[in-house]
């Protein structure tokens, strides 16, 4: 799979940039999973309880999420806890139960029995497909929406569309380097 690309002539250039530096980061997280099975994309080689499967299935979700966001606003990213549940029990551990999107991100990050590196990699391709969809829709880069209430958001703070793209490809790329360090320790190659 590459990432694909919206001809620049159709947008600005400025989302022409955008996007393109998203495919790059994109295409060099793919990169690390060429030429593997599903059982070593689920391999976790290093200390961390990362593997390739999971990061992809990570960061797939991330960019939905975040261009959600950018349609829906803060509705589109809800950090709803359980009754009885609070933040400080959650951030601590001591949750007596843990909240749905929370149970969805730990899984995120696994390459679960049902999942096959192959789908992992068309749902990435849609979602890019959708992003570059929602990013040549949108009026104004510059328009904002609220953060959703949660501890790591400052209260009160927004965020623009420009820096929801320059979050989704500042992940990706944190991401590729995690990937690439899993490559290696899996078989010797890397990505660079």
């Amino acid at each position: 799979m590459t990432g694909t690309t919206t001809t620049p002539t159709t947008l600005d250039a400025e989302r022409a940039d955008l996007l393109a530096e998203l495919t790059e980061a994109r295409n060099t997280l793919i990169n690390t999973v060429r030429g593997l099975t599903d059982e070593q994309a689920g391999l976790k080689p290093t200390a961390s309880a990362l593997c390739l499967g999971g990061l992809i299935k990570h960061v797939a979700s991330t960019e939905e999420a975040w261009l959600r966001f950018v349609v829906d606003g803060p509705a589109a990213m809800s950090f709803a806890m359980p009754e009885g549940v609070t933040w400080e029990d959650f951030m601590s551990g001591r949750a007596r139960e843990l909240p749905q999107w929370a149970i969805d991100r730990g899984r995120d990050f696994q390459m679960l029995p049902e999942d096959t590196l192959s789908a992992i990699l068309d749902r990435y391709a849609r979602v890019a497909a959708r992003t570059e969809e929602i990013v040549a829709g949108v009026d104004d880069l510059s328009a904002t929406w609220p953060v959703p209430d949660a501890p790591w958001n400052e209260p009160g703070s927004v965020r623009s569309i420009r820096r929801v793209l320059i979050h989704v490809i500042a992940e990706t790329t944190q991401h590729a380097g995690h990937a690439d360090i899993l490559r290696e320790s899996i078989d010797g190659q890397t990505t660079t």
